[in-house]
């Protein structure tokens, strides 16, 4: 009975959420890495009656087996962000418009290149101008328009978790914690499922917001700079291409909605390809088409941007897999909460069917395509390169 009124205490005191942007933190925040010892403390009690154990350094969970503390925490071999890694960008500078994307690698990559991973940036210094910034970095500070002097950082994970939130439709909102006033970012299993009770990364403890959503640090970043929705359309483009036109190889993205859009154009949603005629770092095509046909394989652009934000969720690793239905052989695309959430049993989207998995894995999620770019590799000259983020596992 004390804890409720204690949340409800909480809940209506708003004087514990501090001011957005706070930069007076404590420097136990400053991100560290495997050289900077953890400094492990008990945090709070959990639910079974244990202990929860966090480090201060690492902003990770420490709590070993049986609820004891942990010699290191899980983030100890975390290698941060550097600072060669790390864009300044300011937007008063660049009027011809600024966009950021969450970037996360192709679906479907035969080039030679590195993983992409980070947030993508173009920017213009005036509307006709060319793209003066056109590159992927680990983090973007921003400058100008209505933030601090010494800026706002967004960093890839928050920009990444935005991707899989708007991906799967879900609004975010700028949430701080109410015992310290970090800036709470949802990941994986949390980026798609509204709550109302988070775990803290700077603190370790829990706290309750005062509506059920999903947080991430770069809504607060667009209030602050009063950006709007911008709107999105269908590219108006085609493409048909072979694989054997471009020896350098092909990259497969599916588009994802800008994180910050500061241009007066319409944003294209689509299939993003980029292709080379030999081995470079440039490439000889670069858009975003509705419809993509490579080697007579179509492409459906949902069943790419679905793909694209299940394959980082590490609560979805080895369980995105082919499908048909039983009694119709339809190939199944999961949709709404089942394209996230791995069940054994799938409602056919042909026949309207139930049917249950088969195979070792029951639980899974059915989406066709990875089925799909397996033919499109047998057109390939060399086999697709496979990436991984090795993200953290966030989940109940």
């Amino acid at each position: 009975m004390a804890s409720k009124m204690n949340e409800k205490k909480t809940l209506q005191n708003p004087g514990k959420q501090l001011k957005m942007f706070k930069t007076d933190l404590p420097p136990i925040y400053d991100p560290s890495g495997p050289e900077v010892p953890c400094r492990i403390f008990a945090a709070e009690k959990r639910r079974d009656g244990g202990t929860r154990y966090w480090c201060q350094t690492h902003r990770a969970d420490a709590t070993a087996k049986y609820g004891k503390p942990a010699t290191t925490c899980i983030a100890a071999d975390t290698q941060p962000i550097s600072s060669d890694e790390i864009l300044s960008l300011d937007l008063n500078k660049y009027k011809g418009g600024v966009a950021l994307w969450g970037a996360v690698p192709a679906v479907y990559d035969t080039t030679r290149l590195p993983m992409d991973r980070g947030i993508h940036v173009h920017a213009r210094v005036t509307p006709d101008a060319e793209k003066e910034l056109d590159w992927t970095h680990r983090a973007v500070r921003l400058f100008g328009c209505d933030l601090p002097e010494d800026g706002v950082q967004i960093d890839e994970i928050d920009a990444i978790y935005y991707m899989v939130s708007s991906v799967f439709g879900f609004e975010m909102s700028y949430i701080k914690c109410t015992h310290c006033g970090w800036p709470h970012l949802d990941k994986d299993w949390f980026s798609v499922h509204p709550h109302r009770r988070h775990l803290c990364a700077g603190c370790g403890r829990h706290f309750h917001d005062r509506t059920t959503g999903v947080g991430n640090p770069i809504v607060g970043i667009r209030d602050a700079c009063d950006f709007k929705k911008h709107e999105v359309q269908p590219a108006a483009r085609t493409l048909e291409i072979q694989q054997s036109q471009y020896l350098g190889g092909i990259q497969i993205w599916g588009s994802n909605p800008a994180l910050l859009w500061t241009g007066d154009t319409i944003e294209e949603e689509g299939i993003h390809v980029h292709a080379f005629l030999k081995d470079s770092e440039e490439p000889d095509l670069d858009d975003t088409f509705r419809e993509v046909t490579i080697d007579g394989i179509q492409l459906d652009p949902n069943m790419v941007r679905v793909l694209m934000a299940q394959s980082v969720m590490p609560s979805l690793e080895g369980r995105v897999q082919p499908l048909s239905c039983n009694a119709c052989d339809h190939s199944q695309f999961d949709a709404g909460a089942a394209a996230y959430t791995p069940s054994n049993m799938h409602t056919c989207s042909g026949c309207g069917v139930q049917f249950r998995t088969t195979g070792r894995k029951r639980n899974v999620v059915a989406n066709p395509l990875p089925a799909i770019l397996n033919d499109l590799a047998k057109f390939a000259s060399r086999a697709p390169q496979q990436h991984r983020l090795e993200l953290r596992p966030e989940t109940l």
